[in-house]
């Protein structure tokens, strides 16, 4: 969890999955369920304690000029209707948005989960197929059960115990990519 923001999205993917099952929640009750998940009595703590800044830096060190923030990876693809089927119906991410510069032009659009978020294009220049992704997580052997419940026909991925910095499960797409989700250990 990186700040405010991302629990927000976390309540609105509850809520959208839950409306799928045909359970009804309104936006507050998913955001107290999220509150509850990361152990606060209510969503009102949480949103007090993360703060809608992010989280604070620690009083000893000073504030730097330069600050970076989190990158968003960008994926090569060469099918749209091969991406949407693997990164949106698959892995269940949602698209946020794409763009072309015209009628026959290549695609570039952005996928999110959980607040993670990927870039991906159809530009030459954009990316290199072959890439690979890392991504921590919590749950991975809820997304492990979900990925194979959907008896995807191109992937039966499987979790690597002894993966490097926890439990890997490896996902590769269509073009080549490779998506890792990684569970620390205990």
């Amino acid at each position: 969890m990186r700040d405010f923001r991302d629990a927000k999205l976390m309540a609105k993917s509850l809520r959208e999955a839950m409306a799928a099952r045909q359970v009804q929640l309104t936006h507050s009750e998913t955001l107290e369920i999220v509150a509850r998940q990361f152990g606060h009595d209510d969503w009102n703590v949480l949103a007090a304690r993360i703060g809608e800044t992010g989280p604070a830096m620690p009083a000893e060190k000073p504030a730097e000029a330069v600050r970076l923030r989190m990158g968003i990876p960008i994926l090569r693809i060469f099918d749209e209707a091969k991406a949407k089927e693997f990164y949106l119906d698959f892995l269940g991410f949602r698209m946020d948005w794409d763009h072309r510069f015209g009628p026959d032009t290549p695609l570039y659009m952005q996928v999110s989960r959980s607040g993670l978020e990927l870039h991906l294009s159809e530009h030459h220049g954009d990316a290199s197929p072959g890439s690979t992704v890392f991504v921590w997580m919590d749950g991975i052997d809820a997304l492990h059960a979900e990925l194979i419940a959907k008896r995807y026909t191109y992937s039966r991925p499987g979790i690597e115990e002894d993966g490097p910095g926890g439990r890997t499960l490896q996902v590769p797409d269509p073009f080549g990519n490779r998506i890792r989700f990684c569970e620390k250990r205990g």
